[in-house]
């Protein structure tokens, strides 16, 4: 039996190419998204041309249960879950003060980090009792500065950074690696900056500023990841930031 790299957020960016990195490992990829039941299928079906085996499913990290059950199904019937991948990107561009409702507010908390706590209860306990398992957070630069038009963006992921750190405080000394990994620019990925500043930017961005490696590689991020989650016990990496070369530290604007 396979051990599981189970991704919260696998889109054809971060999400996915993660999931293609852990299964040419040996891994059986677990990929979750909320919609595009065709994009899902086309990732499940590249591993497994590459030789490597995965699942996917249609989740909605918000509904009451979603998590819950996919968690105990894939450890009843698939394998044990060994690495999390959790990759929920919770931006609702920007908004004033008062154009943010409650309902936006909230539901920024409840993607970016009630979904985490909601995952880690279910996961952390499996992983406890086998000593080992890694738990990795794919964060944005709102999680270490508030920016006008961010207020819903910026305290929920404040608050998933803090739960990483939380998370780490009960479970490391478990054998249970929390890493949080702010991602401070612009990722090549066609299914979250793509569909953020339309399909014809997106293609001169890529043609521009990508053709200099000014964009964040998913391929190059995710080797990344691999090695975190590998990482020996007396040198893991609990916090880290990643951004092209050429671009400016968040603490530097």
């Amino acid at each position: 039996m396979k051990p599981v790299c189970l991704v919260i957020g696998a889109g054809a960016g971060i999400g996915g190419t993660v999931g293609k990195r852990f299964a040419a490992e040996g891994y059986h990829a677990v990929l979750c998204r909320r919609s595009d039941q065709d994009g899902l299928d086309r990732l499940v079906g590249d591993i497994e041309a590459e030789g490597g085996s995965a699942s996917g499913y249609l989740l909605n990290a918000v509904d009451e249960g979603s998590i819950e059950e996919r968690v105990a199904d894939i450890e009843a019937n698939i394998g044990p879950i060994e690495v999390v991948i959790f990759n929920l990107g919770a931006q609702i561009g920007n908004r004033p003060l008062a154009e943010t409702s409650y309902k936006v507010f909230e539901l920024g908390w409840r993607i970016a980090t009630f979904a985490l706590f909601r995952l880690a209860q279910c996961v952390c306990p499996k992983m406890v009792e086998r000593g080992k398992g890694s738990i990795l957070v794919t964060s944005a630069t709102a999680a270490m500065r508030g920016n006008k038009g961010q207020h819903s963006h910026s305290a929920a992921m404040a608050g998933r950074r803090l739960l990483c750190q939380s998370l780490n405080a009960e479970f490391a000394s478990q054998g249970i690696h929390v890493a949080h990994i702010v991602v401070d620019g612009s990722v090549d990925a066609p299914d979250t900056l793509g569909k953020m500043i339309g399909e014809e930017q997106f293609k001169k961005l890529r043609e521009t500023k990508g053709a200099e490696d000014g964009l964040m590689l998913p391929a190059e991020i995710a080797d990344t990841y691999y090695h975190v989650a590998t990482q020996h016990r007396s040198t893991w990496t609990f916090e880290m930031d990643l951004r092209a070369f050429s671009d400016q530290a968040w603490w530097n604007h």
